[in-house]
C-alpha cells in the first residue's frame, strides 16, 4: 500500500511514482491518497467509507453479537485495538447510518510486571490510556496482570450456553427495534451505558503478587514459552473480568496480518489442533463468553493508514518481545518471516489468512451433549493427546520416560536433556494439550504458577479417579 498526493505530508522528496495523479477507483472524481493492493486507489472519503463498511459487514455477516449485549473491547493501546475502538465509537455515534446495538466496555491489562517496567512507567502508560478511554464515554476497566494470582479455579471451566444460534439474530433485532419505537427512543439503549463513565471494576494487587509474577516469568527458560504463557494468563484474566462484569462477548483487535502470523506460529508450537478456534472470527471455547475478532479482514497497513488519515490515537506500551532479535522466540521469528515475505510477495498474508478460514473444528473434538470432549486445563481447547502408539506424540512420551529413567539411575551426569526441559508433574501434565505441555516444561517449577491452576488440576485428578472407580464398580456388577 502506498500514499499518493497527500497534502499533509511533504512528498516532494519522495520517488516520482508517488507524484502520479490517480483518480479514486470508487467515485472516479477525487484524487486518490492511497493505494490498497494493486490498482485499488481510494480518495480519503471513499477509503473511510470502505473501511467502516468492512467492519460493519464483518459483524453483520457473522451475526454473533445480539442487540443489547454487553461487549468487552480488549484494548492494548496498539494500532489495531485502538482502531477497533474507533470503529465502535463510529458505529455508536449519532451520525452513523446503521448504528451498532450492543453496549461496549473497555479492558486494558497492564503487563508491565512481566517486562520489568518501573511503577512510574506503568502509571504513565495507564494515565495515557485512561485519557484516551475517557474521551469515548464508555466504562473501562484497568487490570494488572498480577491479579492472575487472585483468580478462582472456576475461570478454567467452560460454561455451556454462551453462543446463540444465528437464526435467532433477525428476530432479536426486530424485537429490539420494536421496543425502541414503543418507548419513543431516538437513540438505542446502548447510549444509556455511557452514563457509567470512567474507570470501573479495578482491584489493586499486593506486593506479594508482583513478586510472584516476576518470579514466575523469571523461572521460564525460553522466550518462546514466556510469550505463550503470557498469552494464556492474559486470556484467563480477560475471561474473568468479562464474567465478573456481565459481558457476554469479548472483542479482540487481531488484524489479518496478526491472524496469519498466529496461524503459522501455532503450528510451530504444536497447537495445530486448536488452529480453528485461535484464528476464526468467533471462539466459543469458554462457553458463556465468546471471543470475536472483527478486525481480522484488515491488514496491518490498512489499519496504519486509517489511523494516520483520521487521527486515531494509540499508545505504545512495551511488551516482553519489544526490541528483541528475530531469533529470540518462535513467535518473533514467524512474525519476521511473514512480514519480510509480504514485502516481496504482497499476497502472502492473504493466502495464509484465507487458508486459515477453511479450518473447522471436527465433530469428534466437539463431543456430544452427554459426553463433551475433554479439554486442556490451560487453553481450554480439545485435548490432542489421545494418539495411538505409532504417533510422533507417543514417541515423544517414550523419549521423556527414557530420559527420566536415565536421570534416576544417575547416568550421563543427571541427563543434560532433562536439565534443559524438566518434565511437568504427572497430575498437571495429563490435563494439558501438547502445546501447553511444552510451555509448562520450560517453567522451572510448577509451584510458581498461579494457585488456581494447581487447584483446578487437583479437581481434574479427583474427577478422573472417581470416574475410574465408577467404571470398575460397573464392571464388577
Amino acid at each position: 500500500m502506498c500514499q499518493v498526493n497527500e497534502d499533509y505530508n511533504d512528498l516532494q522528496d519522495r520517488p516520482s511514482i508517488l507524484k502520479i495523479s490517480k483518480k479514486c477507483m470508487k467515485c472516479k472524481e477525487d484524487t486518490a491518497v492511497l493505494i490498497i493492493r494493486v490498482g485499488d486507489a481510494f480518495c480519503r472519503s471513499c477509503f473511510k467509507e470502505y473501511f467502516i463498511h468492512k467492519f460493519r459487514a464483518m459483524l453483520g455477516k457473522n451475526r454473533v453479537i445480539f442487540p443489547g449485549e454487553k461487549v468487552l473491547l480488549a484494548v492494548s493501546g496498539g494500532p489495531a485495538s485502538s482502531c477497533m475502538l474507533a470503529q465502535v465509537q463510529e458505529g455508536l455515534s449519532r451520525d452513523a447510518a446503521k448504528k451498532l446495538r450492543f453496549a461496549p466496555g473497555i479492558l486494558y491489562i497492564d503487563e508491565g510486571g512481566v517486562c520489568g517496567r518501573s511503577l512510574e512507567e506503568r502509571e504513565s502508560s495507564v494515565s495515557q490510556l485512561e485519557n484516551m478511554f475517557g474521551k469515548t464515554g464508555f466504562p473501562y476497566h484497568v487490570v494488572s496482570l498480577e491479579q492472575v494470582f487472585t483468580l478462582p479455579p472456576s475461570v478454567l471451566e467452560s460454561v455451556r450456553g454462551g453462543e446463540k444460534p444465528s437464526s435467532d439474530y433477525k428476530a432479536a433485532v426486530d424485537r429490539h427495534i420494536r421496543a425502541e419505537r414503543q418507548q419513543g427512543r431516538a437513540e438505542p439503549p446502548v447510549e444509556e451505558s455511557r452514563g457509567a463513565r470512567g474507570r470501573l471494576g479495578t482491584s489493586a494487587y499486593t506486593p506479594e503478587h508482583r513478586v510472584a509474577l516476576e518470579g514466575l516469568f523469571s523461572s521460564v527458560k525460553t522466550q518462546t514459552a514466556k510469550e505463550d504463557l503470557l498469552h494464556t494468563l492474559r486470556q484467563h484474566l480477560i475471561m474473568h473480568t468479562a464474567r465478573l462484569h456481565g459481558y457476554t462477548k469479548v472483542m479482540m483487535g487481531d488484524s489479518c496480518t496478526r491472524v496469519a502470523i498466529k496461524l503459522l506460529t501455532n503450528i510451530s508450537l504444536g497447537r495445530g489442533a486448536s488452529l480453528a478456534a485461535d484464528t476464526a472470527f468467533s471462539d466459543g471455547r469458554y462457553g458463556d463468553v465468546v471471543t470475536v475478532r472483527p478486525m481480522r479482514d484488515y491488514s496491518s497497513k490498512e489499519i496504519a493508514f486509517y489511523n494516520r488519515l483520521f487521527c486515531v490515537q494509540s499508545v505504545f506500551v512495551p511488551g516482553p518481545d519489544t526490541a528483541t532479535p528475530a531469533k529470540s522466540s518462535i513467535q518473533r521469528l514467524t512474525e519476521s518471516f511473514v512480514v519480510k515475505l509480504q514485502a516481496d510477495f504482497p499476497s502472502t498474508v492473504s493466502t495464509v489468512y484465507r487458508t486459515g478460514e477453511k479450518l473447522h473444528t471436527p465433530a469428534s473434538a466437539r463431543g456430544s451433549a452427554s459426553e463433551p470432549a475433554a479439554k486442556c486445563l490451560l487453553c481450554l481447547c480439545t485435548l490432542d493427546t489421545q494418539a495411538d502408539e505409532a504417533s510422533a506424540f507417543h514417541a515423544t512420551l517414550v523419549s521423556e520416560r527414557l530420559c527420566l529413567e536415565r536421570k534416576s539411575d544417575g547416568g550421563a551426569g543427571g541427563g543434560g536433556c532433562c536439565q534443559a526441559r524438566a518434565p511437568a508433574a504427572p497430575d498437571l501434565k495429563t490435563a494439558l494439550c501438547y502445546g501447553c505441555r511444552l510451555t509448562v516444561k520450560d517453567v522451572a517449577g510448577e509451584e510458581a504458577l498461579p494457585p488456581y491452576v494447581a487447584a483446578e488440576a487437583e479437581k481434574h485428578q479427583r474427577r478422573a479417579a472417581m470416574k475410574k472407580e465408577i467404571g470398575m464398580f460397573l464392571l464388577e456388577d
